[in-house]
C-alpha cells in the first residue's frame, strides 16, 4: 500500500527511530540542489546533498533521460564478484578512464563506504604479513597508526579507527587499541601566530607516529587517514605533514591509505582531494598531484554511489597479494548494479559539464563570501576555510552551531555541523553562485537572530 507524505514519519515510527530531520522528500519534484518537502511543498536549499553523496543534485535532465538504464539494473539484483554484465563493464570503464588515478591501477568494489575502508585495511594487513614473512621475521602486521578527531566508519575494524564528537556513535562497542596520534588541523587565517602552533603540532605528531614505528617495527601494516578530516571538524593538513607521512611510509615498510569517502568525486575542485597537495617548492614537475604524497590505497564513497577502492604498485612488492588471490576479499554483490550504472551517468554528466572545474571555481566564490560573511560577524563567525565547495566556519560554541543549523532549516536550507562547533558545506557540483548567494542570505539571516 501506498503511504502518503503525511503519515510517512509516523509509519516508519512505528518500526523504527524516526528523527531525522523534518522534509519529507518528494522524489519527483525535487529539482537541482533544492529538495521538495512533500508534506507541504517547501523547497529547501540543500548545503549538504545527502552527508556529501549526491554529486549532481536531484533529478538532473541526463539521468532522467537515461533513465531506462537504471530501471534495466534494478529488476534484478546480481552477484557482481562473479556473475559480470556490460553495465557493470561500461562502469569499471568509465570509472577507469574519469576518475581512477594512473597510479592505483588496482580496483574493488563494495556496498557501503564503511565496508570499503574496511577492505583497505585488510588490504595492508594482507600485505604487510607477507611482507615480514618474506623477510623473515614474525607474522606481526596487525596495527593501523590513525589520528585523533578521524570518522572512518562505524563497521568491525572502521570503529576503532573512529574519534567522533559524539562519542554516541562508538560507545561501549568493543575495539581494537590501535595508535591513535595527534592531529594538525591548520587554522584560518595561516598567519605567523597559527602557523607555529600548526607546525608545532606537525612536530608532536610525527614524533608520535616515529615513536610507535620505534616500540612496534613490524607491526604498522598501515597509516590511515582523510586527506581533509569531514565529520571531526573539516579539518586541514599542510602538504608538508603529508609529505612527511609518506616518506614515514617508505622508510618503515607501511602503506599509505587515504580515506576519500568524504572527501572525493570533485568536491574539492580536484577529482580526489590528495591531489591539491603539492608543495609550491616542489621541483617533481607535478601537474595534477605530487609524487611525493601518492597514497598506496585509498577507499571511496557516497558521491561515487558505488564504494570501494583504489590500490597501488607497492603492493606487488609481495607475491599473492588480495589482488591476486582470489576471493581474499570479496563480498556477495560486490557493490550494487544500480548504483555502479547510476554513477556511469553521473560521471558522464561531470565530464560533460565540466563540473570538478566549476566545483573548483565557484568553490572560491563560495570562500570569498563566506569570508566576508566572518568579516561582518566578528566574535561570531570565525576559521572559514576550504577546498572548491568543500568549505565550514565556526562558532563559538556547539550549542550556537545546532541553534544556527535549526534556524536554517526553519529558513529554508540544509546543512550540517562538523567536528564540536563548525558548520559544513557539502553542496551538489552543480550548485551555481545564485544558489550560493542565497544560501549565504539565510546565513546571514540566521546568524542575526542568534
Amino acid at each position: 500500500m501506498a503511504v502518503s507524505f503525511k503519515d510517512t514519519r509516523r509509519t516508519i515510527g512505528q518500526h523504527m527511530l524516526a528523527d531525522g530531520m523534518s522534509p519529507v522528500i518528494d522524489l519527483e519534484k525535487s529539482h537541482g540542489s533544492w529538495l521538495v518537502d512533500g508534506k507541504t511543498g517547501q523547497e529547501y536549499l540543500d548545503l549538504f546533498s545527502m552527508f556529501a553523496s549526491m554529486s549532481i543534485g536531484y533529478n538532473h535532465p541526463y539521468i532522467l533521460e537515461h533513465k531506462d538504464r537504471l530501471a534495466r539494473a534494478a529488476v534484478n539484483k546480481p552477484t557482481n564478484s562473479d556473475i559480470y554484465s556490460p553495465e557493470m563493464a561500461e562502469f569499471v570503464e568509465t570509472v577507469g578512464r574519469v576518475a581512477q588515478p594512473d597510479y592505483l591501477p588496482y580496483s574493488f568494489f563494495i556496498e557501503g563506504g564503511a565496508l570499503a575502508v574496511e577492505n583497505t585495511l585488510k588490504t595492508a594487513f594482507d600485505w604487510k604479513v607477507r611482507k615480514n614473512l618474506q623477510q623473515g621475521k614474525p607474522q606481526g602486521g596487525n596495527q593501523v597508526i590513525h589520528l585523533k578527531d578521524c570518522f572512518h566508519g562505524r563497521s568491525g575494524y572502521t570503529m576503532s579507527l573512529t574519534d567522533s564528537p559524539d562519542p554516541r556513535k562508538v560507545q561501549y562497542f568493543p575495539k581494537f587499541d590501535w595508535p591513535r596520534v595527534t592531529n594538525p588541523p591548520m587554522v584560518f587565517p595561516m598567519n605567523e601566530g597559527n602557523m607555529a602552533v600548526v607546525q608545532a603540532l606537525e612536530e608532536r605528531s610525527i614524533q608520535e607516529i616515529k615513536g610507535i614505528l620505534s616500540e612496534r617495527p613490524d607491526d604498522i601494516a598501515c597509516m590511515i587517514l582523510e586527506p581533509i578530516q569531514g565529520e571531526g571538524g573539516d579539518n586541514h593538513f599542510r602538504p608538508e605533514y603529508l609529505k612527511a607521512l609518506k616518506e614515514l611510509s617508505l622508510e618503515h615498510d607501511f602503506l599509505l591509505n587515504f580515506d576519500e569517502v568524504q572527501t572525493g568525486v570533485g568536491i574539492t575542485g580536484k577529482m580526489w582531494a590528495h591531489q591539491h597537495f603539492c608543495e609550491p617548492e616542489c621541483d617533481n614537475e607535478c601537474t595534477v598531484h605530487c609524487k611525493l604524497i601518492e597514497p598506496d590505497l585509498m577507499s571511496f564513497g557516497k558521491k561515487t554511489q558505488c564504494c570501494g577502492m583504489f590500490a597501488g604498485k607497492r603492493l606487488d612488492e609481495v607475491e599473492g597479494h588480495v589482488f591476486k588471490e582470489s576471493s581474499r576479499i570479496n563480498s556477495t554483490f560486490g557493490g550494487n548494479l544500480v548504483d555502479m550504472v547510476r554513477f556511469t551517468l553521473y560521471l558522464d554528466v561531470i565530464e560533460q559539464e565540466d563540473l570538478v572545474q566549476k566545483a573548483a571555481e565557484n568553490g572560491e566564490y563560495l570562500l570569498t563570501s563566506l569570508l566576508k560573511l566572518q568579516d561582518d560577524h566578528e566574535g561570531l563567525v570565525s576559521n572559514a576555510r576550504g577546498k572548491g565547495l568543500f568549505c565550514a566556519y565556526d562558532l563559538p560554541t556547539g550549542e550556537q552551531r545546532d541553534t544556527l543549523t535549526n534556524l536554517l532549516e526553519e529558513l529554508g536550507a540544509l546543512v550540517l555541523g562538523s567536528g564540536h562547533r563548525s558548520i559544513r558545506f557539502r553542496p551538489n557540483l552543480n550548485i551555481n553562485r545564485k544558489e550560493i548567494d542565497t544560501g549565504i542570505s539565510m546565513m546571514r539571516n540566521a546568524l542575526s537572530r542568534l
